[in-house]
């Protein structure tokens, strides 16, 4: 009985690995499909570099350029990353070195709330409060990828808080015990033991939330500005997720705009598999 339940287990188990790569093979194969067509107007080199995107010209030629908005995406992605990183992984390191168990089970909790919170509700929080503090700052409208990068490093804050804290956790529980008979201070311990332990899971925390920070669509959207501009930190722009939002519902199914829109989208996921393919190169050389 028991050999014909694990048989069982392992062929679902097996059907379901199937699923999600067939799944994942579709979804990339429809983008490929529907993003190739662009390039039979736009040549590749004006679409990676060109500044000027106007999928309706009323007067000249329509033009389909993305450059702005891959340089917003990264920009926005590279200050939410490093501002999250840091207050994350110390915020772990609380949690998990200083903070006691009762406290952990209080604050616990509330970074998983942070979690479940829609991304919406981020965007609305942000017009309300952080773009005042901008246009009271000096910013103009408020709107800017400094604000999108703060808004967006909150979002990420409850998944990276959550992952490196159980990692930095084990390793802290592993080795308390000799560190406290060597006489090494706690600091010390964090320092020397414990961020060199949880290293590889904090590298693999962050491959997950550039992800995330770069997929982002409605929070961001709602404070980064939406203009078409090189992005500068006090400055409007617009990210890939947030012109295909933006634009999608209004493309003319079969046009030149319709199928710019998914080579943008192809663009955003060739740029995430990039990234993830350089960190785990980094991360497998580290390890040697």
């Amino acid at each position: 009985m028991n050999k014909q339940l694990n048989a069982l287990f392992s062929v679902l188990i097996k059907a379901l690995t199937a699923l999600t790569v067939m799944v994942l093979a579709f979804v990339i194969y429809f983008i490929v499909k529907e993003a190739l067509p662009t390039f039979d107007e736009v040549a590749v080199p004006d679409f990676l570099l060109g500044r000027r995107w106007m999928p309706i010209a009323y007067t000249g030629e329509p033009s389909f350029g993305i450059f702005n908005f891959i340089a917003a995406t990264l920009y926005v992605s590279l200050v939410a990353m490093v501002l999250a990183v840091t207050v994350g992984v110390g915020a772990a390191i609380y949690l998990s070195c200083v903070a006691t168990q009762r406290m952990r089970g209080i604050l616990y909790p509330f970074v998983d709330l942070l979690a479940g919170i829609p991304s919406v509700i981020y965007g609305f929080m942000g017009l309300t409060l952080m773009v005042r503090l901008f246009i009271r700052a000096g910013v103009h409208t408020g709107s800017c990828v400094l604000a999108a990068g703060i808004l967006l490093a909150v979002m990420l804050l409850p998944f990276l808080i959550s992952s490196c804290s159980e990692t930095m956790l084990k390793v802290r529980e592993r080795y308390q015990p000799a560190a406290d008979a060597l006489g090494i201070s706690k600091w010390h311990m964090v320092a020397t033991i414990v961020l060199p332990g949880s290293w590889k899971n904090i590298l693999l925390s962050v491959i997950l939330a550039i992800g995330r920070a770069m997929g982002e669509t409605m929070a961001v959207m709602m404070v980064i500005g939406n203009a078409n501009l090189f992005p500068s930190l006090l400055g409007k722009s617009e990210s890939i997720a947030a012109v295909i939002a933006l634009e999608m519902g209004t493309a003319v199914v079969g046009s030149t705009h319709y199928h710019a829109l998914y080579a943008a989208g192809l663009v955003l996921m060739l740029l995430l598999f990039l990234i993830n393919s350089g960190i785990t190169l980094l991360r497998s050389k580290l390890e040697q």
